[in-house]
């Protein structure tokens, strides 16, 4: 007995020892920050950017035409406002509404860089206007914050943009490597007529970017427990987006007499089988990386476990949400009371962890539910994208620009459950990242797409900021 007790203790200690080890032999990733040059803003960026936000550019669906009165407005204002943008740079309209900028570079040999952002918006419902601190296309602007949809998704970035390249325009700043500006006016719905056609302009044009950047990433203030700095994070890939429609048609019948299986409760069931079996949680890249740059940064407790994943796998990847999510969106079936429907259909919408596909999804589904049920691909759908490198050139300059002009922050590497434009790039662009600095905590965070969109001045001029010199820097 005593034997056992002392291999016991000895495979405790050598336990402990691994853990200490893998923990203490983790070193911070963070690039040491560097001095930069001031730059003083224009003092009508606030203006500019409250012009913007009214123009309605909404996208409502996949098959709604754009309204071209707001798409073609905001164009003449994007033209009056940023003139030397508009008489130095290239222009070219793509599908009508979206806009691609060339900023020609002096060396030909370097290879050119794109920076994206998109020019529409989502609806806003009626019945929360209420709640807004304003008109949601007023575009007010009050002490301290700017409001209006598009704040955060996408116009904020967008007219940051060209706020920074208008003034190293007027700084005759002329970068060496070409620069193109790629907006595209149909993100919100999935980019098929704007991004995805602007990508496939350049590929005809044998244009192979160094990098892409996008919106997609952020930082991050008070939403990383035991993190009190800001936390950058540089989305390197996206989740894949795939809807399913479920359809179950039976012969309906009176309410008083219900069949054995009624429409809307095999549909009913259907739904819960799959939300009680998902898919499953998986370390796969970016995860690991992002385990890897976060780690070293955060509290002795919280350090070891990320540095010992293989024991706390389970835990941290469902903090993750490092699986292919199932959420139910739509469901319809019935039209009364006392008539059981022969018809029930329900969507049900999947964002796709990067190793797994649409079509392992398809037959996740079919093989969870009852055969009786008719399952359909719906809409927008797309595979997740590749997973950009941490080792390029491209990314070791964004990093270090962030660094620079957020000295304070922590850079990380992630992956983006939503869907961005930028996953049309990767055939143009030896890597992709999405990240611009909005600032987002717990209380902004459900402003995107939500109520009471709104951005801070200081978080606006900081966009401005960060795109001047990361522009500045990949042109020299």
């Amino acid at each position: 007995m005593k034997k056992l007790f002392k291999l016991l203790g000895i495979l405790l200690l050598l336990f402990i020892l691994i853990l200490l080890f893998n923990t203490f032999r983790m070193s911070s990733k963070q690039v040491a920050s560097g001095p930069l040059e001031k730059v003083t803003v224009a003092t009508d960026i606030y203006q500019n950017l409250s012009k913007g936000l009214q123009y309605k550019t909404i996208s409502f669906s996949e098959e709604a035409i754009p309204d071209s009165t707001a798409f073609f407005g905001f164009h003449r204002f994007l033209d009056e406002t940023f003139p030397l943008v508009h008489k130095k740079l290239k222009l070219e309209k793509i599908s009508t509404y979206s806009l691609l900028y060339t900023w020609k570079g002096s060396d030909t040999s370097k290879k050119p860089i794109i920076l994206m952002s998109h020019m529409d918006v989502v609806p806003v419902d009626e019945p929360t206007l209420g709640d807004w601190q304003a008109g949601p296309f007023e575009g007010k602007i009050t002490d301290k914050k700017i409001v209006g949809r598009g704040t955060l998704d996408d116009k904020g970035t967008l007219i940051g943009l060209l706020e920074a390249v208008e003034q190293l325009l007027e700084e005759s700043f002329q970068p060496e490597r070409t620069i193109y500006l790629a907006f595209g006016h149909d993100e919100e719905v999935g980019g098929r007529n704007g991004a995805e056609k602007i990508a496939a302009h350049l590929k005809a044009q044998g244009v192979q970017a160094l990098m892409t950047l996008d919106e997609g990433g952020f930082l991050a203030s008070d939403l990383v427990p035991g993190v009190e700095d800001d936390v950058a994070v540089v989305n390197l890939a996206e989740k894949g987006y795939a809807s399913f429609k479920l359809i179950v048609e039976t012969n309906g019948g009176h309410s008083s007499a219900p069949p054995k299986e009624n429409t809307i409760g095999m549909l009913a069931k259907a739904i819960v089988d799959l939300e009680n079996n998902q898919r499953p949680y998986k370390m796969v890249k970016p995860i690991d990386y992002q385990l890897e740059y976060m780690a070293p940064e955060l509290p002795f407790v919280q350090k070891m476990a990320l540095a010992n994943s293989w024991l706390f796998k389970k835990p941290i990847l469902e903090k993750l949400n490092a699986h292919t999510t199932t959420a139910p969106t739509i469901i319809d079936g019935g039209m009364k009371s006392n008539v059981i429907p022969t018809v029930a259909e329900a969507t049900i919408n999947f964002r796709i962890l990067p190793g797994e596909t649409i079509e392992i999804v398809e037959e996740h589904v079919k093989s969870t539910i009852s055969d009786k049920i008719k399952v359909e691909r719906v809409g927008f759908l797309t595979n997740p994208s590749p997973v950009s490198s941490i080792d390029s050139e491209g990314y070791k300059v964004l990093q270090q620009t962030i660094r620079d002009v957020f000295p304070e922050s922590v850079v990380i590497p992630g992956l983006v459950g939503g869907g961005t434009d930028a996953r049309y790039f990767y055939e143009v662009s030896d890597d992709v990242y999405r990240f611009y600095p909005i600032r987002l905590g717990p209380e902004s965070f459900s402003r995107f797409h939500g109520i009471d969109e709104k951005i801070s001045k200081d978080n606006y001029k900081e966009i401005v900021r960060f795109s001047y010199h990361l522009i500045k820097r990949f042109g020299a």
